[in-house]
């Protein structure tokens, strides 16, 4: 493979020679969801454990597409520009039918935004540059490799964890129990939970290929293809991505009753990929075949344990919702944990995290299995309508976006839920931050990680214990920006101030705010009220 996959050391932790003091929050699993869980939580100050079974990065490219939201919240944890760098930057995505394209669409037709629609980069990278980000909280984060977590106990307050290690098993406590642990978390399954939702009979093969020349044809610019019934591969669909070090994705739909095992051998992908890049050289990478599965858990909060990632939901891969849905979980959970960690506010704040993403997964859900129906029909009816929509799309441009080979990721609102104080604003209460250039920085980098609020234009902002003021287009005591281009004042209207979560979601708005207005908004937000 063209990655080197170098292990971790293994440390024999203390706990296997004398009681550990009790930690704040155990994490399971050190794939990107767990890593970007602990990184958060340092950076609020709160320690936490990381236990993983394994002592490598992932083997294979796995999640290789990262939202711009996604990209906005890893550069709050100090991986963004890293990752930036490394990837391949796209936006534009075309669709065909057989030979025939029938539909291209912009997924950030504008200007003015730090981060890209999407940059594909392999899940390898990100967990490699999570964990050099993690060992700059020595004192915050303690990762430990070959820890299998084998068991453990809700005591009420708490929880004992008991862990397998190559020198033997030892037992720790935790205030809270974090499961990032994947599709096939053992945590969920020793409690007994089951995922609701669908699971599809159809399988794709994904390989990875290595090739210096691009597939593309003369395009020279990263783009996402997918194919109905292409030439290559009749009656079935296909997917083409660009990763970095010249490593293409393809994606092949197979029969339904196709032995997977038997399919993911070179015997049987070579002829495959040579149908599609002809006489090109290129070098097979990795290969696996998959099923669709949209399924979640009822409830994402059991007591003292908190499932997030793929323990918590799981959907097909088109629309790029798993890995970018995960750190979006992060992104909700960890200023709420750390808040009722530190005693700031109740812990009824954690149920909040299942209300809002809970909500953000079943629209993945429910997006990515209509875009599975669309690619795999199961009915007549369904058939007849992808057909007919298929033949409609080379000449009518109505037809064009009917075509549904996956939404990609988005974020969800969060509108009237109950952190939110309603208003009407250009930029609504519960949806994420729309990013905007200031002078010599960015709207997303300033609001992020913590409590602020953004007054636009002539509007005076209240000195409320706890919050940041900035203003855009002000000159006052507090630290005030320039912007660029015209694009805040587009995006957000002038005259109005913003209060925005630490996970960069709005969560009121105001036209005259003071000191009462806006506290009443935060600690509605803080989940006061719920107590």
């Amino acid at each position: 493979m063209a990655y080197d996959y170098a292990p971790f050391p293994y440390i024999a932790p203390p706990g296997l020679t004398a009681p550990e003091p009790r930690h704040p929050v155990a994490i399971v699993g050190a794939g990107p969801i767990g890593l970007a869980m602990a990184i958060d939580l340092a950076q609020r100050g709160v320690a936490s454990v990381v236990l993983d079974d394994n002592n490598v990065v992932s083997v294979g490219s796995r999640a290789i597409c990262w939202a711009k939201r996604t990209m906005e919240i890893f550069d709050r944890l100090g991986v963004g520009e890293r990752m930036l760098e490394k990837g391949v930057t796209w936006k534009v995505g075309r669709q065909f039918h057989g030979q025939d394209e029938v539909f291209s669409f912009d997924l950030l037709p504008e200007k003015g935004h730090k981060y890209p629609a999407f940059i594909n980069l392999q899940q390898y990278y990100v967990e490699e540059y999570l964990i050099d980000r993690a060992r700059d909280f020595p004192d915050l984060i303690d990762l430990r490799f070959k820890n299998r977590v084998t068991g453990h106990d809700d005591r009420g307050d708490h929880v004992v964890l008991t862990v397998e290690t190559p020198d033997g098993s030892y037992e720790i406590e935790a205030e809270w129990y974090v499961a990032c642990d994947g599709a096939g978390s053992p945590t969920r399954e020793r409690m007994g939970l089951t995922f609701e939702g669908q699971t599809f009979e159809e399988q794709f093969l994904i390989a990875d290929i290595e090739m210096e020349d691009s597939p593309f044809g003369d395009h020279d610019v990263p783009e996402r293809w997918f194919w109905f019934d292409p030439p290559f591969h009749q009656g079935k669909s296909a997917l083409l991505h660009m990763q970095p070090d010249n490593i293409y994705r393809i994606d092949l739909q197979l029969d339904v009753d196709a032995d997977g095992k038997a399919e993911a051998t070179e015997k049987k992908v070579l002829p495959r990929i040579r149908a599609i890049v002809g006489n090109k050289p290129f070098r097979l990478d990795w290969m696996s075949v998959y099923r669709f599965r949209c399924i979640k858990l009822d409830e994402f909060v059991h007591g003292r344990v908190i499932f997030v990632g793929d323990s918590a939901h799981v959907v097909s891969p088109f629309g790029a919702r798993g890995g970018n849905g995960g750190i979006q979980d992060v992104d909700n959970l960890g200023w709420k944990l750390a808040a009722v960690l530190e005693g700031k506010a109740p812990g009824a704040l954690i149920g909040t995290y299942h209300e809002e993403r809970s909500h953000g997964s079943a629209e993945n859900i429910l997006n990515s299995s209509r875009a599975t129906n669309f690619m795999t029909p199961k009915t007549p009816i369904e058939a007849l309508f992808r057909a007919e929509t298929l033949r409609l799309a080379h000449d009518m441009p109505f037809a064009r976006k009917l075509l549904n080979s996956g939404r990609l990721s988005m974020p969800c609102s969060l509108e009237g839920m109950a952190l939110q104080t309603p208003a009407e604003a250009p930029v609504r209460p519960g949806t994420a931050l729309v990013d905007a250039p200031l002078e010599g920085t960015w709207l997303s980098r300033e609001v992020q990680g913590g409590w602020t609020l953004v007054g636009f234009g002539d509007v005076a902002l209240p000195d409320v214990p706890g919050l940041r003021r900035i203003g855009v287009d002000q000159r006052a005591e507090y630290p005030c920006f320039a912007s660029v281009g015209g694009h805040a004042e587009a995006r957000y209207g002038a005259g109005l101030a913003y209060l925005f979560r630490p996970d960069g979601h709005v969560c009121a708005v105001f036209e005259a705010p003071d000191a009462g207005t806006v506290q009443a908004a935060l600690d509605r937000a803080m989940g006061r009220a719920l107590a």
